[in-house]
This record gives structure tokens, C-alpha cells and sequence, in this order.
């Protein structure tokens, strides 16, 4: 599944990468802010970093997962093969999705809502992106 990973895959993921960690670290940013005027509402310790982490980390994987995917759906001929494949991944990367919801929920050592936001970030810098080239062409 790893093998062959076309450039256009790594070129994207690596942007993923830096929109969803660029948006951690405002992410953290904006806890430390709040916290600073609302300690006793908004924390600021090792549970929203750690949380921005793993949730950055699932959304990348998330991107990178269906990137693979699409990639291996390109070469099929068969429309209703290539549809399975792309629905299987889609219900498989949704559980992993889930699964860490409910994992940034329940363990005492994530921030819930620092974990569960990263899962945003990398549609929302992508939209970003976007806009910002079409406005510019």
C-alpha cells in the first residue's frame, strides 16, 4: 500500500501537514490566550498541546489515507470497483475519525476540544487556499 506513493500524493500531504500544524499551533495560541483572562474556564497545560498533536496527526493521516486511496482508484477501469474502494476507504477513515473522537473524549490526558478541532483544520486551510488562488487569478 506504501509502495509507489506518487509525488503529487507526498506534495500534498506535506501541504496538509503544515496547514493542520500551522492551524495547531494557532490552536494553542488562542487556549493560552483564553486562559490567560479565563483560567479557571479554559486550561492551558500538557492535556491541549498533547490533544492538538494526535488530533493534527489523525487529520493527516486522514488526508494521507485517502490520497492513497484515490491514487490506487485511478488505475482501475472498473467504475463500480473504483466507487467500492473509494466507499470502503471513506467508512474506514470515518471509524478512525470516531474512534479518536471518542479516545480525545474519554482519556484524561487530551483536552477534548483541542483534540476534536485539528480534525477541521485541514478542509478548512484548504478552502483557504483556494480562495486565496482564484481571488489572486
Amino acid at each position: 500500500m506504501f509502495t509507489n506513493i506518487q509525488p503529487a500524493v507526498r506534495k500534498e500531504t506535506a501541504r496538509v501537514f503544515a496547514i493542520t500544524f500551522i492551524g495547531v499551533a494557532i490552536m494553542i495560541a488562542v487556549f493560552a490566550l483564553l486562559h490567560k483572562f479565563m483560567p479557571d474556564t479554559v486550561p492551558m497545560d500538557h492535556t491541549v498541546v498533547l490533544g492538538g498533536i494526535c488530533g493534527g496527526a489523525v487529520a493527516v493521516l486522514n488526508f494521507f489515507l485517502m490520497c492513497l486511496t484515490v491514487q490506487r482508484v485511478a488505475t482501475l477501469e472498473d467504475p463500480k470497483k473504483a466507487n467500492l474502494i473509494m466507499t470502503a476507504s471513506q467508512s474506514r477513515r470515518l471509524v478512525l475519525q470516531v474512534i479518536w473522537i471518542f479516545a480525545a473524549i474519554a482519556a484524561p490526558v487530551f483536552q477534548p476540544v483541542a483534540g476534536i478541532l485539528p480534525l477541521l483544520f485541514p478542509g478548512a486551510g484548504i478552502n483557504i487556499l483556494r480562495r486565496t488562488v482564484l481571488k489572486n487569478m
